[in-house]
């Protein structure tokens, strides 16, 4: 049995690790990126080595990320969990003290004034370029990923009682905690491998699309579901890719021309 998020992930792209894990339609663009489980560790394994190699991080360090809902911000949570870093949720502007500060181009500056010992700007640019404007004090994640290694091995397990989120105006949750959330939901959703979750960015700030607790990103990891990002556009564009994406749930209340589009499910 998992017993801390990292476990979730490891045994979700232990299944299969070439089948689709993350399918990401851009804001701007309307560009689709299409990420396997094994592309989708890829990242994770250097986003962990640089944490740990690049920023000398340690178990328990904080990492603030000040991003919205994008493909790039779920490898980062999955990288804090596997190196047993804290990842700090971010709303709004204010960006809280943290050992480590991740933030896109609208707060790149707030990120800078926390004082952190790193701070990593994320252009979230569908091909992966890097920021524009990057001031030279912070670090840009497209460029500097890419030199650290494919593979990760944490040096010790993870400590199911340790912190592993921290929620604006909730507290923290240990990683026991976020799995114990992931296997409850995951049963009262019914999310098995055969499911794609789709997840509505609405073009927020945070990730709170995710819902409270990340509960629909670790519960699709427990039933080891893929998931489609899309912003909210408008109810026939989306129907029509619900529909060619597969979609057989989407995270919250589904939208009131969507109820009788078909089976596709709202978990709420």
């Amino acid at each position: 049995m998992p017993a801390t998020p990292a476990d979730l992930w490891r045994s979700a792209a232990a299944a299969d690790p070439v089948r689709p894990f993350i399918t990401a339609y851009d804001h701007e663009s309307g560009g689709r990126v299409e990420l396997s489980y094994a592309t989708f560790g890829n990242w994770v394994a250097k986003t962990s080595n640089m944490l740990v190699d690049g920023f000398a991080t340690q178990p328990g360090d904080r990492v603030a990320l000040a991003l919205p809902v994008h493909w790039q911000t779920l490898v980062w949570l999955v990288a804090c969990w596997s190196t047993g870093t804290v990842p700090v949720l971010v709303e709004g502007d204010a960006v809280p003290e943290a050992d480590v500060a991740v933030a896109d181009a609208a707060r790149i500056g707030a990120a800078l004034d926390t004082g952190a010992n790193e701070v990593v700007g994320a252009s979230l640019h569908p091909l992966g370029a890097p920021m524009a404007d990057l001031p030279s004090a912070a670090v840009d994640y497209a460029v500097e990923v890419r030199g650290h290694g494919d593979l990760f091995r944490p040096t010790a397990p993870a400590d199911p009682s340790a912190v592993a989120l921290e929620e604006p105006g909730a507290g923290t949750r240990s990683g026991a905690e976020l799995v114990a959330l992931a296997t409850e939901k995951a049963a009262e959703w019914r999310l098995t491998a055969t499911d794609r979750v789709a997840i509505i960015t609405t073009g927020s700030d945070s990730v709170a699309p995710l819902g409270p607790g990340l509960a629909h990103f670790v519960a699709a990891l427990h039933g080891s579901a893929a998931l489609m990002l899309s912003p909210d556009i408008d109810s026939a564009t989306l129907q029509s890719r619900l529909g060619m994406e597969r979609v057989t749930a989407i995270a919250g209340a589904l939208p009131e021309p969507l109820i009788a589009a078909g089976p596709i499910r709202s978990l709420t």
